[in-house]
């Protein structure tokens, strides 16, 4: 199999129009051709008329140029770059909430958000609510080694990036 037919993940950044059905109309477009997308996140930029969304999908490039393509025709879209054709930034916030019943596990919860850079954000005699920033890797990572002492519940932010440098996604 060739490079070009492998998937990978790619982050794609949109600057779209903040109007009503414009997140809709980038869905639809995934949906309607069976492409997934794995995570997402819109909101305002700087200027409140436009929108940044961050969207993370699996696909060859072949099928990652369509996308992108069929995205630069929507009214909506003012501009996009995949960033992971370049050097760039990504970050993901999580917040996971982890079962602390007994003292050694309160122990190994805290040594382990501790290593991690973890922020405490709810302490309870049953569990521990930790909020952690850094890319999807680190936050698999910090699920696997917590798994044992028994999640609660996890709600994760999806992707975010920029390009690296001094040069940004923008409107000029």
């Amino acid at each position: 199999m060739s490079t070009n037919q492998q998937a990978m993940r790619h982050i794609i950044s949109i600057l779209m129009e903040n109007e009503a059905g414009a997140l809709s109309r980038v869905v639809n477009l995934f949906s309607a051709r069976g492409y997934n997308i794995e995570s997402l996140s819109v909101a305002p930029t700087e200027d409140n008329s436009i929108s940044r969304l961050t969207l993370v999908t699996f696909a060859n490039a072949a099928v990652v140029e369509q996308i992108v393509k069929q995205l630069n025709k929507l009214i909506d879209v003012i501009k996009l770059v995949d960033l992971t054709d370049g050097s760039h930034i990504e970050r993901e916030i999580m917040l996971i909430k982890v079962k602390a019943e007994n003292e050694p596990a309160r122990a190994e919860l805290y040594r382990l958000n501790d290593m991690f850079r973890g922020r405490l954000l709810d302490v309870t005699e049953q569990s521990y609510t930790i909020e952690m920033t850094g890319t999807a890797d680190k936050l698999c990572a910090f699920i696997t080694a917590v798994e044992t002492l028994g999640i609660i519940e996890i709600v994760r932010s999806g992707a975010l990036g920029l390009v690296r440098g001094a040069k940004g996604l923008t409107i000029n």
